[in-house]
């Protein structure tokens, strides 16, 4: 799968998809600081779906019908990369096919996926 790992994620997160043979683009490491706008777009148009901490990613998908091919926001207690890899891990495991195109909000003991039509957001 192609994943954009969010800032707020961490490079720890990004290595260990990478890892699992995923591909992965990783603000920390590769493009810090750009503002959420920016971080979406570049998902969008590398299709790539979007792991975050970040709840602002959320009004950008919902409230202003940003494009985008897919959301993870992790809502962990426990922000250690060691919880964050294992949350995903467990995603991966039991709702991959799930994750393109929808919006997945995890606590690391529950899992919501919020289904997101395609086509009628914009662009940017």
């Amino acid at each position: 799968m192609r994943f954009l790992v969010d800032e707020s994620t961490g490079p720890a997160v990004a290595r260990w998809l990478r890892q699992q043979q995923h591909d992965v683009f990783s603000v920390y490491e590769q493009a810090r600081g750009p503002d959420d706008a920016a971080v979406l777009q570049r998902a969008v148009s590398e299709d790539r779906i979007l792991i975050t901490n970040d709840k602002d990613f959320g009004e950008l998908i919902f409230r202003d019908r940003r494009a985008q091919r897919g959301a993870v926001l992790l809502r962990l207690q426990d922000e250690r990369a060691a919880n964050k890899i294992e949350t995903i891990r467990r995603l991966l495991e039991h709702y991959a096919e799930q994750l393109s195109g929808n919006f997945v909000v995890t606590t690391g003991t529950s899992v919501r996926i919020v289904r997101l039509r395609r086509g009628s957001e914009r662009d940017g």
